[in-house]
């Protein structure tokens, strides 16, 4: 049986340091940051272009 390798932290924004997300057997994502801080986090750090682009299906 072979050891399973270390998996190195990703490299994270300074405000997200700490930040696990995971899904569990059920399909549910559970975190340990609430929901409207890592809201306010993308609100803050997402250029507005990005928000106001249409998805690839609306529009036919």
């Amino acid at each position: 049986m072979k050891a399973k390798p270390k998996t190195k932290a990703p490299k994270v924004h300074p405000d997200l340091a700490g930040f696990e997300m995971n899904i569990d057997s059920l399909g549910q994502i559970t975190t340990n940051l609430d929901r409207d801080t890592l809201n306010a986090f993308l609100d803050k750090e997402m250029p507005e272009d990005k928000k106001r682009r249409p998805k690839k299906n609306e529009g036919k």
